[in-house]
C-alpha cells in the first residue's frame, strides 16, 4: 500500500488547494493508505519537503498549480522517489497534458494503483523543470499573471499577454542549441518538454514529454499587432506555421539576449539571462495515465 506526502500551495488556485486535496486524501485513507500534509512556504521549501518524503518512501503529491508541481519534481528527482499531481492552481497545464483525471475518485484511484510513468525534464541552470522554459514577451506576461491573482485565471492568463505587448521591444537573442549558435531579433524564445502552457495554449505542438529531446521554438520579430493574433493560433498549434516561427530539436540550448529579460518556467520567474538548458531524459517517476497513441 502506497504512503502519500500532499505539498499543498496555500495559495494556489486562489487558496482552495486544500479543499481540493481533501476529498481525495479521505478516499485514500478510506483505502487504508497514510497521508499527510506540508504547506509550503515558498519554493525551495516545497523541493527540500518533497525530497525528504520521497526519501522516506512516501509518493509526493503536488496539490497547486504548475509551479508546485516544478519545485516538487526538483525534490523528488532529486531523491528518486515518485510523483503525483493534484491539479489544483490557475493554468495546470502539466496536469492537461498528462491526461489526468479530473474527478476525485478518479484521481485517488490513479495514486492508489496506477502505473508509474518515467518522463523527462528539463534543468534550467540546476532548477528541474517538467514543463517549458522561456523568455521573452511570455515571460514578462508571466510576471504580469503573477502580480494579478485577484483576477480569474483565464482572464488573467488572456489580458497578461496583451499588457506585456504594449510595453514590449524586441531584443536581439544569441540562442545556441547543441554548439550552434544564431542570433535572432525575436519576440520570445520557448525551450519545451511539454509544450502546453498558458492555460491552455499548446505552444510548441511537435513536444513530447518523453521523446529524449527538448525543442526550441523561435518567434522572430514582427510587428507587435501580430502577437495578439499569434496567441489565438496557439490554442490550436496553427501558429508554428508563421514564416517568423522557427522549431529545432537538441540536448542542450543556451539563451541570451541584449536586454535584460526575466526567464520563465512554469509559471513562475525562476533567474535572468543568460540561462543554459538541458535536457534529462526520464529523470522524472510520476503517476499518470500511460502516454495517448
Amino acid at each position: 500500500m502506497r504512503s502519500f506526502t500532499a505539498l499543498v500551495n496555500p495559495i494556489a488556485g486562489g487558496g482552495h488547494a486544500l479543499r481540493v486535496w481533501e476529498p481525495i486524501a479521505a478516499a485514500l485513507s478510506s483505502a487504508g493508505a497514510r497521508t499527510r500534509v506540508v504547506k509550503t512556504t515558498d519554493a525551495a521549501h516545497a523541493a527540500s519537503a518533497a525530497a525528504e518524503a520521497a526519501r522516506a518512501g512516501d509518493v509526493v503529491v503536488a496539490v497547486g498549480g504548475d509551479g508546485l508541481v516544478r519545485d516538487a519534481a526538483g525534490g523528488v528527482v532529486d531523491a528518486g522517489g515518485v510523483l503525483g499531481v493534484v491539479p489544483a492552481g490557475r493554468g495546470n497545464d502539466l496536469g492537461r497534458t498528462l491526461g489526468l483525471p479530473a474527478g476525485d475518485a478518479e484521481l485517488a484511484r490513479l495514486l492508489l494503483s496506477g502505473d508509474v510513468r518515467a518522463i523527462d525534464v528539463l534543468d534550467a541552470d540546476g532548477v528541474v523543470v517538467p514543463g517549458n522554459v522561456y523568455v521573452g514577451v511570455d515571460s514578462m506576461s508571466t510576471r504580469i499573471i503573477n502580480d494579478t491573482r485577484w483576477l480569474p485565471a483565464l482572464l488573467a492568463y488572456r489580458l497578461a499577454p496583451v499588457r506585456a505587448i504594449l510595453r514590449w521591444r524586441s531584443p536581439t537573442f544569441t540562442v545556441t542549441t547543441d554548439g550552434d549558435a544564431r542570433t535572432v531579433r525575436a519576440h520570445s524564445v520557448v525551450v519545451a518538454n511539454s509544450g502546453a502552457y498558458g492555460h491552455g495554449l499548446r505552444i510548441v505542438p511537435p513536444a513530447v514529454l518523453d521523446d529524449g529531446a527538448l525543442d526550441v521554438l523561435t518567434v522572430g520579430a514582427g510587428p507587435r499587432r501580430d502577437l495578439v493574433k499569434f496567441m489565438r493560433e496557439a490554442k490550436t498549434g496553427e501558429h508554428v506555421r508563421r514564416a517568423e516561427v522557427t522549431l529545432t530539436t537538441g540536448r542542450s540550448v543556451t539563451i541570451d539576449a541584449d536586454a535584460d529579460l526575466p526567464v520563465g518556467a512554469d509559471g513562475d520567474e525562476i533567474g535572468t539571462l543568460p540561462v543554459t538548458v538541458r535536457l534529462r531524459p526520464g529523470a522524472l517517476r510520476l503517476l499518470a495515465p500511460p502516454p495517448a497513441a
